[in-house]
């Protein structure tokens, strides 16, 4: 398909977690092939294949939500398909942006109905009256505008099930890898601070995150929504702030253990300073409970987001989400017949991303928890 020109740019906060990514990859990748904990790992999650598939599939999403996060404007065509140029002779291109995905996904995407239709289904789902030659109305389900061509059917103003579920991939990978991004920080740096300084410094950390974790997140995210009002940004930013206390938790009780360890009682005797002792030897060694942290609480993240879109006060109406289809569906399930299929959709995207990640979870705490994984050989 010939596009012509197209004026490449990408989304603001999609932008920022991709580079983010992007940028982590190498550092995360050149990190675990030096340790040996992770070598150790590595070898026991390749044998698992419940585990390689887990990945592979959390692969799959990312990509999506990547191909999702890179959009352009393509120009705008005339009537005769010619390219429209302005006074000047620069090409007009259109206002509203597509994504990647969007051009990979023009035939869903541009293929609209007029009202409901099943999935794969080749006439209406909806009845119409039509009057015949002889002046009597009798009830028909007309031939639909494109038949067969939406394997999940379409919704109550006639867009593809599937096209949306596809779109949803985006606002839950961001806002599950943005908000744990916002969280991990604060997590790491107060937790080994309380856990290594002590004294008057750790009764102020455990204040601090005590009186946030015995708020209601229903509550907070309902203020901060009202004063930032509703969107992606605004959300990914309150469940990053309301959810670093877990893990900041971990990191103090681990490095309250760490501290009295031998090698880094060695180096206070050596002299050695307190943000180099924290850096290089506490650091590397609660690394593994932040990773598990992080990848369960992914999970945790992107139902958040479905639960909160769907009492109204997640992200906004023109942001696709599996929340927000959740939402739409709820006036569905009365109908007779039931429109069973938006729901369905929303529900079997979230579980093909959530269940791969809790098995992955499970399979790294396994792996790298020093009390529960069993060593063989030497």
């Amino acid at each position: 398909m010939n596009l012509g020109p197209v004026r490449f740019g990408s989304y603001a906060i999609s932008n920022t977690v991709v580079l983010a990514i992007l940028v982590a990859i190498p550092f995360a990748v050149r990190w675990m092939c030096t340790s040996a904990l992770w070598q150790r790992a590595w070898v026991e999650l390749r044998e698992r294949r419940g585990v390689v598939i887990s990945a592979w599939v959390l692969l799959a999403y990312t990509a999506v939500a990547l191909l999702d996060s890179v959009g352009g404007h393509p120009a705008r065509r005339g009537p005769d398909g010619q390219l429209l140029r302005s006074a000047d002779g620069q090409v007009i291109y259109e206002a509203q942006g597509v994504t990647l995905l969007d051009l990979l996904l023009t035939p869903w995407r541009t293929a609209r109905e007029k009202t409901y239709s099943a999935p794969w289904a080749r006439r209406a789902f909806c009845a119409e009256f039509v009057r015949g030659p002889d002046g009597v109305l009798r009830k028909v389900y007309p031939p639909l505008k494109y038949p067969g061509c939406h394997p999940l059917g379409t919704d109550r103003v006639g867009e593809d099930v599937f096209y949306q579920a596809l779109k949803g991939i985006r606002t839950a990978m961001i806002l599950g890898v943005g908000a744990t991004a916002l969280a991990i920080p604060f997590a790491l740096f107060l937790g080994m601070v309380a856990g290594y300084v002590g004294r008057w410094v750790d009764d102020l950390v455990q204040y601090i995150y005590t009186v946030l974790a015995s708020i209601p997140t229903v509550l907070l995210v309902i203020a901060f929504m009202v004063v930032f009002g509703r969107g992606l940004p605004q959300l990914c930013t309150i469940m990053g702030i309301t959810t670093w206390t877990t893990l900041c938790r971990i990191v103090r009780g681990e490095t309250l253990k760490l501290r009295e360890q031998e090698f880094v009682l060695a180096a206070v005797a050596l002299g050695v300073p307190r943000r180099r002792i924290l850096w290089r030897h506490v650091l590397p060694n609660v690394m593994h409970l932040v990773i598990i942290a992080s990848v369960l609480g992914f999970s945790g993240r992107v139902l958040s987001e479905a639960a909160l879109t769907y009492m109204g006060i997640g992200v906004g109406v023109d942001t696709y989400s599996w929340g927000r289809m959740i939402n739409d569906a709820r006036m569905e399930l009365a109908r007779d017949p039931i429109v069973w299929w938006k729901l369905t959709a929303a529900l079997v995207a979230m579980v093909g991303l959530v269940l791969p990640a809790n098995v992955l979870g499970d399979a790294l705490r396994d792996a790298l928890d020093p009390r529960l994984r069993t060593e063989t050989g030497p």
